[in-house]
């Protein structure tokens, strides 16, 4: 059977792998011309397209995208006509398109490139191969995280895997503006110069926020994605800083859920810069932040999957956007969505199902907006003392789905996260009385992008990541502080983990960048 991404291995793919150093405009590098296209991010699932794109100069008439031949006119998603979206809906599974951009006039706006939806829901696809990482974002004028052309040479190598999709596990943002961190980056004086501030009380979109955030996001997205992305189907999750804010709690301010301001900068980024969740058959379409009436028809902004067959089901969910300070009640996603989770893991009609959540089970870095109750204490992380804020009902929920992953007989329980810009594996044999031991979890960090300096949890914080209090656990890869990725193969049996990672070396070795750890788990 021809694999999904040998499809795609035509002149386009070829090109968007490419190692060599990057330039303005992808023309220059890999043959594809760009023409006006700033950058394209598409997501698809078995029968459906959805494209963000950006335009270095704005588009007075509607765009038009055409999908093996399809005509599909772009929906204006910014107040100048710089960005573009476009919805191709009813396509067939597991066929590759050819994509073709024009203005209204019918005139290329780029060079046409290929794209392939996923297998239909009862499929037998044989291997899916995944690029996941975490923490991509920063702003080169602040200085603050890796430069942008270093991030590209990691996306780069990653992609030259041939992954079939990309999971950006959150943090693709960071501009804080009121927490602490808010004085490294937002609400710094660099940051004024850089962008303007935002005023609170204003519309994000169709104001001069809307200039704010361009200034402030674009340079964080833009050059890093371009095209490089435009043949394989990103999944863009949010988390704290896609908010705007750190997550942090005491007396004076409570970051977490964000308020109405927090949340429009967060939903307006999505909307401009990156595709929102495809509907899937089994995901409710009402659950929170699902088919708004702004958005696409029946997307979701929060809650995603990717249905690849019956091979595999990835379930995506950020823990930021509806989380509750409701004491033993509280929870990270809804009651809703987390009975959706566990439904899917019950389920049978897939070999794999995988949980990527954006706040990780099995570490600690003493962060209020964890699961669990640590603080950082001595270089480590203890509960010793009760950290302000925190919500018992948090490590409830933790319990409650980390049990429902170790009851999937026959299946790995695997849980891929991001946030504490580390990378690390550990197996979770049991939390509290709750024993695992009969199907333990694996519990994996990606690896971060971006991450720099101030970024990483040892020096924000004085401790890496570490196993909190009441889990039983084989840290197997203990928390490293680097920057890397990770490529995950999925065929029938099992699931093979590669993990890449570079801090220290030159940046030259990154285009030949080889797996420093391997892991497979095979089903029982």
């Amino acid at each position: 059977m021809i694999q999904r991404r040998d499809l795609l291995a035509g002149a386009a793919a070829t090109g968007a792998l490419s190692l060599m150093p990057f330039g303005h405009a992808t023309a220059a590098v890999d043959g594809w011309n760009a023409g006006l296209v700033a950058h394209l991010l598409p997501t698809v699932s078995h029968d459906r397209i959805l494209l963000k794109a950006s335009f270095h100069e704005p588009l007075r008439e509607t765009p038009l995208l055409y999908v093996g031949g399809r005509l599909v006119a772009g929906e204006r998603t910014d107040s100048e006509g710089f960005f573009w979206q476009f919805d191709a809906a009813g396509l067939e599974p597991s066929r590759p398109y050819g994509l073709i951009l024009t203005d209204a006039r019918g005139r290329p706006l780029c060079d046409e490139w290929p794209l392939a939806t996923f297998p239909a829901a009862d499929d037998q696809p044989r291997q899916l191969r995944l690029l996941i990482f975490t923490c991509a974002g920063g702003h080169d004028g602040l200085g603050k995280h890796l430069p942008v052309s270093t991030r590209i040479r990691l996306l780069r190598r990653g992609l030259s895997f041939r992954p079939d999709a990309i999971i950006a596990n959150g943090d693709h943002v960071y501009w804080d503006l009121r927490t602490r961190r808010g004085n490294q980056s937002g609400s710094s004086a660099e940051a004024a110069v850089i962008a303007g501030r935002f005023d609170r009380t204003a519309p994000v979109l169709g104001s001069p926020n809307e200039a704010v955030l361009k200034k402030a996001v674009g340079p964080q997205i833009v050059p890093l994605y371009a095209a490089l992305c435009r043949s394989t189907p990103v999944f863009f999750m949010q988390d704290d800083h896609d908010y705007f804010e750190n997550d942090e709690a005491d007396d004076r301010f409570i970051s977490f859920p964000p308020d109405a301001f927090m949340m429009s900068a967060g939903r307006a980024s999505q909307h401009l810069y990156y595709p929102e969740f495809l509907p899937d058959p089994m995901r409710p379409l009402g659950l929170a932040s699902a088919s708004a009436p702004d958005r696409p028809a029946r997307v979701s902004e929060s809650y995603g999957t990717l249905r690849y067959g019956r091979l595999a089901e990835v379930l995506m969910y950020d823990c930021r956007r509806y989380l509750t300070l409701h004491g033993p009640s509280a929870v990270f996603v809804p009651l809703e969505v987390e009975a959706w989770l566990k439904d899917r893991m019950a389920r049978p009609d897939t070999a794999h199902v995988i949980n990527i959540p954006s706040t990780p089970p099995g570490w600690s870095a003493g962060k209020w907006g964890e699961w669990y109750a640590d603080m950082e204490a001595d270089g480590g992380v203890t509960t010793s003392k009760p950290k302000p804020y925190w919500q018992p009902g948090w490590r409830a929920q933790h319990d409650r789905l980390l049990q429902a992953a170790s009851a999937m007989r026959g299946r790995i329980p695997l849980f891929i996260s991001g946030d504490l810009h580390a990378i690390g594996e550990t197996r979770i044999g049991a939390t509290g009385s709750i024993d695992f031991k009969n199907n333990p979890i694996t519990s994996v960090l990606s690896g971060p992008i971006g991450t720099a300096g101030y970024g990483w949890p040892s020096f924000f914080r004085g401790t890496r990541g570490m196993t909190p209090a009441g889990l039983l656990v084989d840290e197997v890869q203990p928390t490293i502080e680097e920057n890397g990725f990770l490529i995950l193969d999925i065929v029938p049996d099992s699931v093979t983990l590669r993990f890449f990672k570079w801090r220290y070396d030159p940046v030259e070795n990154i285009d030949t960048l080889e797996p420093f750890r391997t892991t497979q788990l095979r089903r029982s």
